[in-house]
């Protein structure tokens, strides 16, 4: 179960979503995900972003 307020690594959302964590570097790169937030020096999504992404069919985003 995802909380609203957790943040994801590639390797999570990856694992969520059934992919490789490079499919989830290519998806982002290509704006198919919702966009990260830049925590320190890494990349983190948001469990909100990511429910609402795929509650609404998984549409790209850009």
């Amino acid at each position: 179960m995802i909380m609203n307020n957790q943040l994801l690594s590639a390797k999570e959302l990856a694992n969520l979503l059934s992919v490789s964590t490079r499919t989830v570097w290519r998806l982002r790169s290509a704006g198919a995900l919702p966009e990260p937030v830049t925590v320190g020096s890494s990349r983190r999504w948001r469990a909100s972003d990511v429910s609402e992404w795929i509650e609404a069919g998984c549409p790209k985003t850009v």
